[in-house]
């Protein structure tokens, strides 16, 4: 299927783990892609895999270097049909000397609020609907200790989704989430092995315990997150907007 044959889409944090699954997927669906994220080897390495695509080198906490990214996208690939906001950062924090909060927040909530900002100056005109998907986390769910910074920023997105989803309504424009558990990527993995190191036991031993609070007692692939953002984009999810879809193996259960 290629559902979405012709159409833009913008896909940050697109150099590894999920934003890379997704670049993939997308290109499969026949999305001409640009791709943004801090690191430009990793993406050139995804671009190559999709057979080509715009690739920016952003970080999205400046939000100047963010506007000219999505210009030079828009430039080379034209208007914005959909944004794809997966970039973030993740790990604990601790009060004190180093406390990454700010960043984390920095990071993950008013990264993707320029992002979404700077798409919009930017979408293709309608009345055809336009589509933008953030991806947030299981932790917008609930509270670890620890991880605040995280937290707090992908909760804040929920918010923010909701909020965009009204306001861009009368454009026809819907705008998601997408709250994954565990996922097998980097990230995931570092936070198994500070469990592991919290408990004082193996990485095994870590995972097997954060799969105990899993029903389906599995880690997601990051292409089990691509496929839900490729139907959120297709025409079967027309009328969904304003929503945060739990992809967590039923770890929580709004």
């Amino acid at each position: 299927m290629r559902r979405l044959e012709g159409r833009h889409v913008v896909v940050t944090g697109a150099g590894r783990g999920i934003g890379r699954a997704i670049a993939l997927r997308l290109a499969e669906e026949g999305a001409r892609l640009s791709l943004l994220a801090r690191g430009r080897d990793a993406l050139e390495a995804t671009a190559a895999e999709v057979g080509g695509a715009f690739v920016a080198a952003v970080d999205i906490r400046d939000a100047a270097q963010v506007d000219d990214g999505f210009a030079a996208a828009a430039a080379a690939n034209g208007p914005i049909h959909a944004l794809v906001a997966n970039s973030g950062i993740g790990g604990p924090n601790e009060p004190g000397d180093g406390d990454r909060f700010t960043d984390l927040v920095a990071t993950n909530l008013v990264g993707t609020y320029a992002c979404v900002r700077a798409a919009q100056r930017r979408l293709a005109p309608g009345p055809d609907r336009r589509d933008v998907v953030v991806v947030s986390s299981v932790l917008a769910r609930i509270g670890v200790p620890g991880y605040t910074g995280y937290c707090a920023s992908k909760a804040g997105l929920l918010g923010l989704v909701r909020s965009l989803a009204a306001e861009l309504a009368p454009e026809n424009v819907q705008v998601n989430a997408i709250c994954p558990g565990w996922v097998d990527t980097d990230m995931a993995w570092e936070g198994i092995d500070l469990l592991a190191d919290a408990l004082g036991v193996s990485r095994e031993d870590a995972f097997a315990e954060a799969m105990r609070e899993v029903p389906l007692r599995r880690m997601s692939q990051p292409e089990d997150v691509a496929g839900t953002v490729a139907w959120l984009l297709s025409p079967d999810a027309r009328g969904v907007t304003g929503q945060a879809i739990d992809q967590n193996g039923g770890a929580v259960m709004p």
